[in-house]
Formats: C-alpha cells, structure tokens, sequence
C-alpha cells in the first residue's frame, strides 16, 4: 500500500495542469509524461518531489483566488459537483456564486468546496433574481441535458412527455441563463450540453440558442463538439459554447487535444499493491489488504445472465442494444446518470472465469478526469448518478486556457472605456 503513489500525484496535478505544463516543470518531455499517465512505463519516485512542488504552487495559486487576487470571477449555474467551475479555478479564477438545486450534489459540492460558505448557493434560480446576482467576469452554466439528451428525447417521446424548450421544468432554463446574462452583462461566458442539442427538433432549438446570445444578447459566439477521450478513456461528446461580450480573436483551433488519450486501464483501482490509500475513502471501494475491489461491484448471477440475454435478444432482432464490456486497454462508452441502475454501459471485464463488474464511483470520478482528492460523501447511487451528470473537468480546463486571455483583453478595455450595460430584454 502507498499513500501517495506518484502515479496518484501525476493524476492530481493533471486535474490542474496539461501535459506539457507537467513535462516542462518535472524536466521531461510529452511523450514520457503520457506513457506515465497511460501505464505504459512507471512514474518514477524521484518525481515525487517535483509533482508535490507543483501541485503546492497550484494550491497557492488558489489561496490568492481566495484573498482577492484572482484573475477573473465567475459563476457558477446548474453546478452540479462543480466539474465546470474546477477547470476555470485552474486558471485562477474565483467562483462569486453557486447555484444548484439537487440537495445531493449540493452535499458533494459543499464537501469539495467547503470555503463557499462565504458565498451565495442558491437552490432554485428560476426564481432568482437577476440584479442579485453578483458581479462577475464570466458566466458558466453547465444547463440541464436531459431535455435534449438521445436517451432522454427517446424516454419522454415514449411516456408522451414534452421535451426540449417544451419540457417546462428544465428545458426553459437556458432562457434563465439568458435573463442573466442580459442583466449582468459578463465579459465571457461557456455553456455545456449533450451533442444532441445541434440536432434537437431538426435543428430549431439550438437556431433559437444562437439567435438568442448573439442577435438579442450581442455576444460573438463559438460553439465546437469536443469529445472528453482526448483527456479521459470515455468516449463522450459535449456541445460547448461560448462567447464574449465584444470582438476577439478567439479561435478553437488553440485547443490542445492529445492525439491519443489514456486507456481504461489508466483509471482503475491497482490490484498489484500500488493503489493509494485515500482517507476519505478508507476500504469503501477497494479492500487494500485483499488488494482487490470490493465485491459488491461484481454483477450477480442474476442479472449478469439477464444482461447476456437481454443482448442476444436485441442481437437476434438486428439492433445493437446491450452491455459494453470494457477492456484495460480500451475507450468506454459514455457514462450516463443511470449508471447507477445496472451497470451495462461500462461492464468491466475481469477474466473468463470471473463475471464482469461496475466501475466504483471512485474510477468514475476518475473517468470524468477528477483527481482523488475529489470527496464523494454520497451514496453510490447518488455519486453514479452525479457522476454521470457530470462533465470531463481537463475539457474544461483547457477550454478555460484558450478563453482566459480574451477574457482579459475585454476586462482591460472595460477598465479603459467605461462600465457595461444592462439590457433589459429578460428582466
């Protein structure tokens, strides 16, 4: 057993920094920091000096984002467990406000955020009002999918339910997002939802989208599908969007995506003695003295057999419908909120002779790229769920890298030109 393999601590430090930030501090170079993320060679335990030092000047960073001295503020909507607002923190930002209404995920963001206290966490901002909001320089809001999701469209179109901006109670709170944005006039903003949303009602909804920020709002708006396994073995596309109050030169080229990104294996728990110890996990999901994950995660006889089933009856009947068995050295499927129910969208493979099992919210948290240090007081039930809500936080952190300098170019010209103006098209 280790503490802190250093593994674990280049795990940590690439929640907060890119590869080529990690490579250039420890004296390497890209492609030897991505065999170590990979497990393709061992990260070696001369480096456990050098990823503490720079894992210490990002905690210190944070601590001047505390005391005042943050690049820029934000705020954070529909936040979830605070995936969105972990990668913009990376680049020095502030977080002003909260809002969350789920009383779960506001238990896990309370748990990984603890000095907000000294800030508003509101539940409900449909009620909210505008002008109470407080200033900030960038606006996030990570608004609810499901009105858009496949899976959702498909589950509300079989029940007879409204979905899109017809579904009342989420799908109308991109226009919430809107009455802020008119009303507080940020200098940027970055929106994030299910890639379906391009294609939601042939195109209309997103069309009233862009309508809306960019005709009615006057924001220069970008939007690009990028999918998270460039940073994390999950195959998982996501619409962002984002845009800024004036003219920039922003491009989506300045992304910097790995070609090849880590494999499964890279995620999870180690059987061979190196898996770290986390105090706030203790033995939840990995028995450190059997060197094994805990039981539980195996799939019953049962429903192992109805899951084979399940899949040969969809197989016989022509549609792809089934399980996906996930191997170390292979991408997943995407993880989605209903991980919690029986597992089969990431079923990982543990041998011939051994039924396949669930990842634990731990390798969860790990496939959305959290680092783990991330606490997760709930349930599993609730932490699947919560996960699979969730967004691959190094997407947004390096989307977050490329915004920050046009984000500043605007501050300055405000501090030259004079103060915003309100619109009071949503108020």
């Amino acid at each position: 057993m280790t503490l802190a393999a250093p593994l674990d601590l280049l795990r940590q430090a690439r929640a907060r920094f890119t590869q080529r930030e990690i490579a250039a501090h420890v004296g390497k170079d890209i492609k030897t920091v991505r065999r170590w993320e990979k497990g393709e060679t061992p990260c070696p335990s001369m480096l456990e000096p050098a990823l503490r030092d720079l894992l210490h000047s990002s905690g210190a960073a944070k601590a001047g984002a505390a005391t005042g001295s943050a690049q820029f503020r934000f705020i954070d909507l529909f936040a979830g467990i605070g995936g969105i607002r972990m990668g913009f923190e990376a680049h020095g930002g502030d977080c002003v406000f909260t809002s969350e209404w789920n009383d779960f995920s506001t238990k896990t963001y309370r748990e990984n955020y603890p000095a907000d206290r000294e800030h508003a966490l509101i539940g409900d901002i449909v009620s909210f009002p505008a002008e109470e909001v407080p200033s900030h320089d960038v606006l996030l809001g990570g608004f609810p999918c499901q009105p858009f999701s496949i899976a959702g469209v498909s589950k509300k179109n079989a029940l007879g339910r409204p979905h899109g901006f017809e579904c009342t109670t989420q799908g109308t709170l991109f226009f919430d997002v809107a009455r802020i944005i008119a009303a507080k006039r940020p200098a940027a903003f970055l929106l994030e939802n299910v890639k379906n949303l391009l294609s939601h009602d042939k195109g209309r909804t997103f069309d009233v989208i862009l309508q809306t920020l960019r005709d009615e709002l006057g924001y220069e708006v970008h939007y690009r599908v990028v999918d998270g396994q460039h940073f994390t073995p999950q195959h998982r596309e996501r619409i962002i969007i984002v845009g800024f109050r004036g003219k920039t030169a922003f491009s989506w080229d300045d992304l910097r995506l790995p070609e090849s990104g880590p494999r499964l294996g890279s995620i999870l728990h180690r059987t061979d003695g190196s898996e770290p110890v986390l105090p706030w996990d203790h033995d939840r999901f990995f028995d450190h003295t059997g060197k094994r994950v805990e039981p539980k995660y195996t799939l019953t006889p049962n429903l192992w057999t109805y899951l084979q089933n399940y899949a040969a009856k969809h197989r016989a009947a022509g549609n792809g419908f089934g399980f996906g068995m996930a191997y170390p050295d292979s991408v997943t499927r995407t993880l989605s909120a209903r991980y919690h129910k029986d597992g089969s969208e990431i079923l990982v493979y543990q041998g011939e002779q051994l039924r396949p099992r669930r990842l634990t919210p731990r390798e969860c948290a790990r496939l959305m790229g959290f680092p783990d240090t991330f606490r997760i007081p709930v349930s599993d039930t609730q932490a699947y769920r919560q996960f699979g809500n969730s967004v691959v936080m190094p997407v947004m952190r390096e989307v977050a890298r490329i915004m920050l300098p046009h984000v500043q170019t605007l501050l300055a010209e405000e501090t030259h030109n004079g103060s915003k103006q309100a619109l009071s098209l949503y108020s």
